[in-house]
């Protein structure tokens, strides 16, 4: 009774060209199990979020390929819906890329996105960025590929090239990438509407959109992007933020007045809490 499994697999959403895909950014099992309950068919692990829970740091190279995976294993384990893991620049070589994939695959995971950022890299929204040479980027993206057993895992190439080298060049690192074998392009920062419009005028791929409140890219809604041309809306930090600000709301509140009285309505309750995490499963186990 209290064994998941994934219900539906990425290629699948992917390949039903009717269906398009927003993903809310999700960062630890609970985040995972509302995500799931709210009636996302499929959602991702943020790296940013994952620094910022797990080590109450920025999305700076902190956070390290063990640290990702033991997350990834707490995520995919509390729904039975497919997670895209957030692996950074895949934390090391080729063979790191190769070994990461393989056992994000066996846990359960379905897929990740793997971007082309040099180590030690940061928030595609931050400055500062630069990328490696793109083919040293398709070596690894092609360990990711021979890494994985079946199609169903999604491998997405994100480049973070628009920041250093310009739209042009970000624009054909899509192209090659995904020449190269890779399921879905990521083309990061794009800092117009126009640019946002060029993008899947010249590649023809299943593309994503990264949405970040108050980010460098202009925030649009997943009906807007898919008039574009676009597949997959990312809402990385949604939740992260929305938490975060709720958090220091009533944290404050007690602070203040001792009380979260003023605060409760914006609470869940005990009996919906409990719900939500399935004491009922294992009520009879005790």
């Amino acid at each position: 009774m209290l064994k998941r499994k994934i219900n539906r697999s990425l290629r699948t959403l992917l390949d039903n060209k009717r269906e398009f895909l927003t993903l809310p950014g999700v960062f630890d099992a609970l985040s995972a199990r509302i995500a799931e309950k709210v009636g996302y068919p499929a959602i991702f692990q943020t790296g940013y979020g994952s620094a910022a829970t797990l080590l109450g740091m920025p999305d700076f190279g902190l956070l390290n390929a063990g640290e990702t995976i033991d997350n990834a294993r707490r995520i995919v384990k509390s729904v039975s819906i497919p997670v895209i893991i957030d692996i950074d620049t895949g934390y090391g070589n080729p063979l790191n890329v190769w070994r990461m994939v393989k056992d994000l695959e066996d846990m359960g995971a379905g897929g990740v996105f793997l971007e082309d950022q040099v180590w030690p890299k940061r928030c595609g929204h931050m400055m500062g960025k630069d990328v490696i040479p793109k083919e040293e980027y398709i070596v690894k993206l092609k360990a990711a590929i021979d890494a994985r057993k079946s199609k169903d895992f999604i491998i997405v190439a994100r480049t973070d090239a628009r920041a250093s080298h310009g739209l042009s060049e970000a624009i054909q690192r899509g192209i090659e990438y995904h020449n190269a074998g890779a399921d879905v392009i990521f083309v990061e920062a794009p800092q117009t509407l126009k640019e946002l419009r060029e993008i899947p005028s010249k590649i023809d791929a299943p593309l994503v959109a990264n949405m970040i409140e108050h980010g460098i890219t202009p925030n649009l809604s997943s009906q807007e992007l898919k008039k574009l041309g676009y597949k997959i809306a990312v809402f990385p930090l949604s939740g992260l933020y929305t938490a975060t600000y709720a958090l220091q709301d009533v944290f404050y509140e007690l602070m203040r007045t001792g009380s979260t009285k003023k605060s409760r309505q914006k609470m869940i309750t005990f009996d919906d809490f409990n719900r939500l995490v399935g004491l009922s499963d294992y009520m009879g186990m005790a």
